[in-house]
């Protein structure tokens, strides 16, 4: 099905740039990963890079209130939540270089200076950093992604922010002149802007929209398509008013309202034909052939939004007031509970809620919270850092344990999992991370090895890492196929302390995964419980739509009572998930 379009090699890289305007956080990473999806659909190989504008070297040290979760990649670099759409998406690598910061620009071009690379010029902004911006995506673009090793043809690359922001004036420049070096026929530039309803009058108001495009145009670069996010769809009259105030056709305006999927969005922009377009614009060797080319999304879209029974997760947190910081959780749970045809409901949950302190001083949102946990199918703790909300986290495992509740702790979740179990079980009321209690008598959780207090940024135990099942009776390991070993990615400073292992695994507390040394505890399990894991590593980072992560697919498996059927049966799904997988493997 695809081969026919594979006959033609592209000789030469082809760039498409995707700039937004008006507001940030439009959507720019969602419409980035669907054009690069519909593109591979028909057979070409695509990366993505993610220009982040800050002056930070990378993420690792945000707040997740600040920009939503780190999303760490295999080679350990701690990224923007975007290159986890694109990942998604495109089912492809990355690496920590395609993610490009302000910082890391500025710090490759002064690391030059220092070296005499200049040879005594005056470093400028222009050309010195502009130059380095070019030379980085040049280079980063053919960086291979897939699984193959094969150089991609296409690159589709996303500048965080908004269009007039003066920090992403000399990536704009850059690209300016990057679109005369790399010839027009290989260069496209697809604009995202917002075109509100305002309640009062209810008409969908195109000036934004024509402002935005006048300030990318004075700085040099013209859009070849404007993409409009709307709630609802695009009259034709504001169609062709923004086709006349911005310098385009009306066939180059692409409506991209609001979805009850974000996989229905390459679906969307397929419809309008994006595909026919990039065939002309960027002379692509490629069929259109309409509807076979994204089967796989249009049946997930379909299955999504025909789902009837209902599972519900309480997801018990620190950053529970801004979703985005658990970005790819959320995805993974998302991934999961549409393999086994339920609907998700999420029931976020502020750990702090949970604590005896709330009681006191705001009883009625301790109550609420306890009553989202109790009415909950399922309970995931996920990862974090800082004493704040841990006792409530703890709260939470020890309610899913006593009352036998599926349940997953993710690395501090796990972490905290093993503090509830030595305080509860084992007797040792102190126990605790060594993290909050430096001077605790049994510090269940220690400092990592590797960890440099010194400095915060890229210290911790990053990117993928083997751990080995130590056991073949462990649940985990069926639901990952009876495999010897995973590899899954980390983030982390602390560590179960291995020298208490004993004490643990004598009372049904198991350390069934462990790193190749057996240093390092990375699996737990309990006995006689429908479902008690935790994981020290982040198996949300390498979730797929059509390919959930184990751990969390086990979560909803035991959440909707399917858990022991599915092993009985020897881990095979339903007749219609089998079906959708086909789907995957065909395209």
């Amino acid at each position: 099905l695809v081969a026919s379009s594979l006959l033609l090699p592209i000789a030469t890289m082809k760039y498409i740039l995707v700039t937004g305007g008006v507001i940030s956080g439009i959507g720019k990473g969602i419409i980035a990963s669907s054009v690069g999806t519909i593109l591979k659909s028909c057979g070409l190989r695509v990366t993505a890079i993610k220009i982040d504008p800050y002056i930070n070297i990378d993420a690792g040290t945000f707040s997740p209130y600040e920009h939503g979760e780190v999303f760490v990649l295999d080679d350990g670099g701690e990224v923007d939540l975007d290159l986890g759409n694109y990942e998604r998406f495109l089912d492809i690598r990355l690496t920590k270089d395609n993610n490009l910061t302000t910082g890391k620009i500025y710090q490759s071009v002064i690391n030059k200076e220092r070296r005499g690379d200049y040879l005594g010029k005056t470093v400028q902004v222009v050309p010195h950093i502009t130059d380095a911006i070019q030379e980085w995506v040049m280079r980063q673009a053919r960086v291979p992604v897939d699984d193959d090793g094969v150089e991609p043809q296409i690159c589709v690359i996303e500048l965080g922010g908004t269009v007039g922001d003066i920090e992403s004036m000399p990536f704009i420049e850059a690209f300016r002149q990057f679109q005369f070096k790399v010839k027009r026929e290989n260069f496209c530039n697809i604009h995202v802007s917002l075109v509100p309803q305002p309640s009062a009058t209810g008409e969908q108001k195109t000036k934004p929209t024509q402002n935005s495009v006048r300030e990318l145009r004075g700085l040099g670069l013209s859009p070849d398509l404007i993409m409009c996010r709307c709630s609802t769809p695009l009259e034709n009259s504001v169609k062709e008013k923004i086709s006349m105030f911005c310098h385009v056709e009306p066939e180059q305006v692409i409506c991209v309202a609001d979805v009850s999927s974000i996989y229905r969005v390459p679906l969307l922009l397929e419809d309008q034909g994006v595909v026919g377009y990039f065939c002309q614009r960027l002379d692509l060797p490629i069929e259109t052939r309409p509807r076979k080319m994204l089967t796989k999304w249009k049946e997930m879209s379909d299955r999504s939004d025909r789902l009837l029974e209902q599972c519900s997760i309480a997801l018990v947190g620190k950053y529970t007031k801004f979703t985005d910081s658990y970005a790819s959780v959320i995805k993974a749970l998302e991934h999961s509970a549409l393999a086994i045809n339920h609907k998700l409901e999420i029931k976020y949950i502020d750990s702090a809620d949970l604590e005896p302190n709330t009681l006191t001083e705001e009883p009625v949102k301790y109550h609420e919270a306890w009553q989202k946990l109790c009415s909950a199918d399922g309970i995931l703790v996920p990862g974090g850092f800082g004493v704040r909300g841990t006792e409530g986290k703890i709260q939470a495992i020890n309610w899913a344990r006593k009352q036998k509740k599926p349940f997953l702790g993710v690395c501090l979740g796990m972490q905290l999992a093993v503090c509830e179990f030595a305080r509860n079980m084992l007797g040792w009321e102190d126990a605790n991370s060594t993290e909050f209690d430096p001077e605790s008598k049994h510090p269940v959780v220690i400092d990592m090895p590797e960890h440099n207090p010194g400095q915060m940024g890229g210290t911790m135990r990053l990117g993928k890492r083997r751990t080995i099942f130590k056991t073949n009776n462990s649940i985990l390991r069926r639901l990952y196929g009876d495999v010897e070993y995973v590899d899954e990615r980390h983030r982390h400073r602390f560590e179960v302390n291995p020298e208490l292992k004993e004490h643990f695994e004598g009372k049904g507390f198991h350390f069934v995964g462990q790193d190749i040394e057996g240093e390092r505890m990375e699996v737990i399990e309990l006995d006689d419980h429908p479902y008690f894991v935790g994981v020290q590593y982040h198996p949300e980072f390498t979730s797929r739509p059509i390919k959930p992560s184990p751990p969390y697919f086990g979560l909803l498996l035991a959440s909707a009572g399917k858990l022991q059927s599915y092993l009985h049966k020897g881990c095979r799904l339903s007749p219609r998930i089998v079906t959708s997988q086909w789907m995957e493997w065909l395209f």
